[in-house]
């Protein structure tokens, strides 16, 4: 007896394995699947300038990035003694200007060199509801908590997202044709928005991503370039919705996915996408961090002492075959 209506999967070619450099930028399920490539050592850049629930405030990240347009004076504002930046989430913000400013521009530079270098970059969009800032007429990535009469709300239509996510893709096309793009939607729901809103919002992006990948057009004003490889989906959102379709898989506050979850949608995830072979070493990274989250009752106990030197060595061996990899 099947309880569960199962998403049909099968792997993708060119998977990603210990050598693979992954980008990932989006929703905080980015973070999410990211924590899973953080825990098992896996080399990856999450959101360098924090979570990014718009493809609009993505794009225009990316390609900040990839024409190396500094950020300067003009791209930051002070709000309540602290400064801040509307293409940015919250939690990159500052006392000091001079050292706001240098923040945002390492963090630019983390992004130029993954975007150059990623063998896979993954993209988590949240949602096609945008607030865009009435003086400057801009898109924002976050409010940053003022004034809501500063803003207007409005609704990515279909073709806006899909011509983001375009040039998206031709921008990295031009600086890296071998990274392979994956676009997944974020199955965090955005209630604040309303039920009926939340669940046209993800519709929007769930048809531009398809019509982007399926029926890709030059963006206008720019050349088609060349794809080594076709953007690709993976159904995040799917399966939660159609596949777990149940509250025992939310967190408390009924719209996040809770950690079994998570736990699911990654190793649907790494059927896709990570290479087989290196289940043997995730399965010796996680004993290993099994063993640092270990608290003993007497750290001083001969039994610790000789369970913290087993642990090192296990430790200096993976760090000695996989010098990328650190504990």
């Amino acid at each position: 007896m099947k309880l569960q209506t199962e998403i049909p999967l099968k792997p993708e070619e060119n998977q990603i394995d210990y050598s693979s450099k992954v980008l990932l930028l989006g929703s905080c399920f980015s973070e999410n699947i990211g924590a899973k490539f953080e825990y098992f050592k896996f080399q990856n850049l999450q959101n360098p300038f924090g979570i990014i629930f718009n493809p609009v405030s993505i794009e225009k990240l990316v390609v900040r990035a990839v024409e190396n347009e500094t950020f300067s004076e003009k791209d930051i504002f002070q709000h309540n003694g602290i400064w801040k930046c509307f293409e940015t989430h919250s939690e990159i913000s500052r006392l000091e200007k001079d050292e706001f400013l240098q923040i945002l521009n390492a963090a630019l530079q983390n992004l130029r060199e993954a975007l150059f270098s990623s063998t896979h970059i993954i993209f988590t969009f949240g949602t096609s509801w945008v607030y865009r800032n009435i003086k400057s007429n801009e898109i924002v990535a976050n409010c940053h908590k003022i004034p809501q009469q500063n803003f207007t709300k409005e609704l990515l239509s279909i073709e806006d997202i899909s011509k983001s996510m375009q040039n998206i893709f031709i921008r990295i096309s031009e600086i890296n044709p071998k990274a392979i793009i994956i676009n997944t939607v974020s199955p965090v729901r955005h209630i604040k928005d309303g039920f009926v809103e939340n669940s046209l919002s993800k519709a929007h992006l769930i048809s531009a991503i398809h019509k982007t990948i399926c029926h890709a057009e030059p963006v206008e004003g720019q050349q088609q370039s060349t794809i080594n490889h076709q953007p690709k989906y993976f159904p995040s959102f799917e399966i939660m919705v159609d596949q777990l379709r149940d509250y025992r898989f939310y967190a408390e506050d009924m719209l996040h996915p809770n950690r079994t979850a998570i736990e699911i949608i990654w190793q649907k995830f790494s059927e896709v996408w990570i290479s087989s072979e290196t289940i043997a070493l995730q399965k010796e990274i996680a004993v290993i961090q099994a063993g640092l989250l270990h608290r003993p009752f007497n750290p001083q106990s001969a039994e610790h002492l000789q369970f913290s030197e087993k642990l090192q060595q296990k430790i200096a061996s993976i760090e000695k075959r996989f010098p990328q990899i650190k504990f």
